[in-house]
């Protein structure tokens, strides 16, 4: 799960646990203004293709976490439980979507769309 704040215009992201060595980052910083858009999609999320890893990890309905790269996007994943996972769609960023574990999908959603309005 990634823990969020949102800061003088930045949403930081911290992972926790275990999941830092899975996913090889500790933490991301992203201006708000490079947030294009956000949303839900169980699709995307409950496929057991994330695309090629480098590096990362994917044990279907286990974990997903790290970089992979799919339909020529650079793609973080942080994923347990898919039904609390949101997809944030970025611009100018070295990851073209984020998909990562929220504790409140929906509340998350709205405190990120008020931000960027």
């Amino acid at each position: 799960m990634i823990k969020t704040e949102i800061k003088d215009n930045i949403l930081h992201l911290y992972v926790e646990g275990a999941d830092k060595i899975w996913a090889f980052k500790s933490q991301l910083s992203i201006p708000l203004k490079h947030i294009t858009g956000i949303r839900l999609d169980e699709e995307i999320v409950n496929k057991w293709w994330r695309g090629l890893k480098l590096p990362g990890v994917n044990i279907p309905y286990v974990i997903t976490a790290g970089t992979f790269y799919h339909d020529g996007k650079r793609i973080f994943w942080d994923i347990h439980h898919p039904k609390q996972a949101i997809i944030l769609s970025l611009a100018d960023e070295k990851y073209s979507e984020l998909v990562i574990e929220v504790e409140n999908p929906e509340m998350f959603m709205q405190e990120i769309q008020q931000a960027i309005k």
